[in-house]
C-alpha cells in the first residue's frame, strides 16, 4: 500500500486499485491537499497497466463530507481570481475521474454531501450503504453546486437535480437509488460481497472494450441521432471487432474458452 496525507492507495492482486479517502477527522472533507492528491492518483492508477478498476471509498464513518470548514474559511478570502482558480482544480479532479479510462466503482457509506455527491454521481458505478444520506447542501451556504453539475444532472437529469439543489434536502439511499445516483443500496454487512460480484464482472470484460465503451459514451452522449452518429458508431464497431481483443473474444467464444484478459484464477 502506498499513500499520500489524505489518500490512500491498495493495487490488489486482480488489479483492483482501492483509493481510500483518508481524513475521517473532517469526515473526509475537501481541502486542497485531498483534491491535488486524489486527481494525481487516478491518473496514477489510470496510466498504470496493473489496474483494472478503480474503487473510491472514504475511511471512518462518512464517505465524503463536501468541503472541509477551514478550506472553506480560506477560499471565503480568495480574489476572483484565485476562486477561479481553486474551482478550476476541483474541477480538473471530477474530470479527471469522469474521463478514466479504467470502470470506477463509489463505495459510501454513512453520507456523502456536496462535492461528495459529485464524486458518487462521476464514478461508473455506485454503491452505498442502505444507512447513507444524501445531500447537495451548497444553497444553505450561499453558493451553488457549480462544479459538479454536469455530473449530477447527467446521472439524475435536470428536473431531479434542480428539486435537490434547491432544497438541499436530504436523501435515503433508496430515495438515492430511485433517482439513479446510485446502482446499488444494500445493508452494510453485504457491501463487501456485492462489490465482490461488480468486480468479477468487470474483470470478465475485455479492458481495451471497456475503455473504448467509456470514451464512446462520452463521444455520443446527448448528441442527436443523425447520419454523422451512425457513422461514428458503425466506425467504433467496426474498429472493436479488428482489435486484438475483438479477435480474441471472439475466438474463445467459438473456441468455448475463457479470454485471455480474464485473470487464470477465476
Amino acid at each position: 500500500m502506498s499513500h499520500s496525507s489524505s489518500v490512500l492507495l491498495d493495487v490488489q492482486a486482480n488489479g483492483c486499485a482501492i483509493l481510500t479517502l483518508n481524513r475521517p477527522e473532517v469526515r473526509n472533507a475537501f481541502n486542497a491537499t485531498l483534491i491535488s492528491d486524489l486527481t494525481t492518483l487516478i491518473q496514477k492508477c489510470d496510466q498504470d497497466p496493473k489496474v483494472r478498476i478503480i474503487i473510491l471509498k472514504g475511511e471512518g464513518k462518512v464517505f465524503c463530507a463536501g468541503a472541509d470548514l477551514t478550506y472553506m474559511k480560506e477560499i471565503a478570502n480568495f480574489t476572483y481570481e484565485q476562486n477561479i482558480e481553486d474551482a478550476k482544480r476541483l474541477g480538473a479532479l471530477f474530470e479527471t475521474l469522469d474521463s478514466c479510462s479504467k470502470p470506477t466503482i463509489a463505495l459510501i457509506q454513512g453520507g456523502a454531501y456536496g462535492g461528495g455527491v459529485g464524486l458518487v454521481a462521476t464514478c461508473d458505478i455506485a454503491i452505498a450503504s442502505q444507512d447513507a444520506k444524501f445531500s447537495l447542501t451548497e444553497v444553505r451556504l450561499g453558493i451553488i453546486p457549480a462544479v459538479i453539475s454536469p455530473y449530477i444532472i447527467r446521472a439524475i437529469g435536470q428536473r431531479k437535480a434542480r428539486q435537490y439543489a434547491l432544497t438541499a434536502q436530504q436523501l435515503s439511499a433508496d430515495e438515492a437509488l430511485q433517482s439513479g445516483l446510485l446502482h446499488y443500496a444494500v445493508p452494510q454487512e453485504q457491501i463487501s460481497a456485492l462489490t465482490k460480484e461488480v468486480v468479477d464482472d468487470l474483470l470478465k470484460g475485455s479492458p481495451i472494450a471497456q475503455s473504448t465503451t467509456k470514451k464512446l459514451f462520452r463521444a455520443v452522449e446527448s448528441q442527436p441521432i443523425t447520419p454523422n452518429l451512425s457513422t461514428m458508431t458503425a466506425m467504433a464497431i467496426a474498429e472493436a471487432r479488428s482489435s486484438t481483443d475483438g479477435q480474441e473474444g471472439l475466438k474463445a467464444f467459438l473456441e468455448k474458452r475463457q479470454p485471455n484478459w480474464i485473470p487464470t484464477h477465476d
